[in-house]
């Protein structure tokens, strides 16, 4: 397989100089776990405090990782993409709400994303958190088969009407729908939720995709098992493949509570995990099943494109897309579209402060994800310096 995600000059091909400068620098802050915990320490403090820091976080961690304020704001983002042939998944990212007006107004930004992504070639796919919909202790308390009050059985089934109302949206514009997986504590309520959903709107195609988090150790079964479902009652089944992105917290759990990690015990089993999980999809894709990778790790996706080919599947073949966050890995993005692959980004918009818990994340990310931060440095070196030389 030919090595392309070392061509910086197509990866960086929409960034000038000055963008170019602001990323590296930005990353080179990102690098120091030390730096991350004193900013967001700082962060939380200035906003808890109404210190004015809107206009610093928006013009550096936010422009970076976000696509703007509202969906009309990430136009220009996801028109600039286009051009290079890089789809948008745009991502209402306000996370941590608890009020039953907050989680309707989450339903209502998630069918205007589905409205845009009807008009739009570039927008492919719509997406949304269970937790953005419905209170995490419901998710949880329903996974453990706990009985609810009424007042809790009556804010549950409108948990389950808000799913609802989102996936017949999507099924009827015929918009590709990615459900977010969260922490395992809460994801058996959702997995089952997500499930009644594909038996409901995946009958002629793959509208609705799960989330599977290859850092547990069971999802490979998991997404079998679903498939086998699928096959057994006719409707198909979509996944997007994740390794996962809440591995500390998940490890941290299940020390206190005293019951067995669900996380792989070492990155190398969690690779394992991630692979066979995608040959699986791959090898059946004409059995009902359609596959969202979404990955930054060079090896995997590698991986998947001789999987392609072994399997004579064709690049453009809509039943694979390769997925990366906004704001980093342009190296693998923007060079698989340079080679006609489905190719999206997550592009996540909402309000500066409302959005800094994601920005936490994402900057968390990039310090314990090994190498990350340093490839990323290195591929935008890489490209100032083949400017100036040129």
């Amino acid at each position: 397989m030919e090595k392309i995600f070392d061509n910086t000059e197509v990866a960086f091909a929409l960034k000038n100089n000055t963008e170019l400068n602001k990323a590296y620098y930005l990353f080179k802050l990102i690098s120091s776990n030390a730096l991350v915990k004193i900013g967001t320490s700082l962060t939380n403090f200035a906003i808890s405090t109404n210190l004015p820091v809107k206009g610093l976080i928006k013009s550096t961690v936010f422009d970076h990782f976000c696509g703007g304020v509202t969906e009309q704001d990430c136009l220009k983002v996801v028109d600039k993409m286009y051009t290079k042939g890089v789809s948008s998944v745009l991502d209402y990212s306000v996370e941590g709400k608890e009020t039953q007006e907050q989680f309707d107004h989450a339903l209502q930004m998630t069918l205007r994303t589905i409205d845009f992504a009807k008009e739009r070639a570039a927008i492919p796919f719509a997406v949304f958190k269970p937790t953005g919909v419905g209170r995490f202790f419901l998710f949880e308390k329903k996974g453990e088969n706990l009985p609810f009050t009424d007042a809790e059985q009556q804010e549950w089934n409108r948990i389950v009407e808000r799913f609802d109302i989102i996936c017949k949206a999507a099924y009827e514009k015929d918009v590709l729908l990615l459900i977010d997986a969260e922490e395992s504590w809460m994801q058996d309520a959702a997995d089952d939720l997500v499930l009644d959903m594909m038996r409901k709107y995946n009958k002629e195609k793959c509208i609705v995709f799960n989330t599977a988090q290859t850092y547990r150790w069971d999802r490979f079964d998991f997404v079998k098992n679903t498939h086998a479902i699928g096959l057994r009652e006719g409707f198909h089944v979509g996944f997007k493949v994740v390794r996962g992105a809440y591995m500390e917290k998940e490890r941290a759990r299940a020390e206190e509570k005293g019951y067995p990690s669900p996380i792989c015990a070492t990155k190398a089993q969690t690779d394992a995990t991630f692979n066979k999980t995608v040959t699986y999809m791959v090898e059946n894709l004409d059995n009902k099943i359609a596959l969202f990778a979404g990955t930054h790790n060079e090896d995997s996706s590698y991986m998947l494109m001789e999987l392609m080919t072994k399997n004579n599947v064709p690049h453009t073949d809509k039943r694979i897309w390769f997925g990366q966050l906004y704001g980093m890995s342009d190296n693998i993005s923007y060079n698989l579209s340079n080679n006609n692959y489905n190719v999206a980004k997550y592009l996540p918009f909402g309000p500066v402060y409302d959005v800094v818990p994601y920005l936490i994340r994402r900057a968390n990310e990039n310090t314990s994800v090994a190498g990350q931060t340093n490839r990323e440095l290195d591929l935008l070196d890489k490209e100032l310096k083949r400017r100036r030389t040129r």
